[in-house]
């Protein structure tokens, strides 16, 4: 059975982890998933993450979640471009996620990065999801 929305399954796993209080979750391993944990692994909103071989050719992403004073970081995450309607954005009509306070997270050109760093590159695409 193929996956349609990789990335939405990944969010699904770390919000029902850190719900259950895990301390780390496991999904099936991809660049695209990759690039997303490192953006949120450099925003602060996780420990952590490595990519582990589980048998020949197929790998799998061990995601360590993050808390703070007894509570998960991620307080919401939220895929915003889905695979029957995708949203993209230029630097310029960006929206900021909460204030400030949130991420966006952003397939572009010059590859997966946060809000942050696609406004400071000068770059707009696809909005992947959002955290907070």
């Amino acid at each position: 059975m193929t996956m349609s929305d990789t990335i939405g399954d990944m969010l699904t796993r770390i919000r029902n982890g850190q719900r259950a209080m895990k301390g780390q979750v496991t999904c099936p391993a991809s660049k695209e998933r990759e690039g997303v944990l490192q953006v949120l692994q450099s925003e602060g909103f996780l420990r952590g993450f490595s990519r582990r071989e589980v048998r020949k050719g197929i790998d799998e992403l061990v995601i360590e979640l993050k808390y703070h004073e007894g509570g998960p970081v991620i307080r919401e995450v939220a895929r915003v471009s889905k695979p029957g309607r995708r949203v993209y954005t230029s630097v310029k009509t960006m929206p900021r996620t909460y204030g400030g306070l949130g991420i966006k997270i952003l397939s572009t050109s010059k590859g997966i990065l946060s809000d942050a760093a696609a406004r400071e590159a000068n770059v707009g695409g696809e909005i992947l999801c959002e955290v907070f």
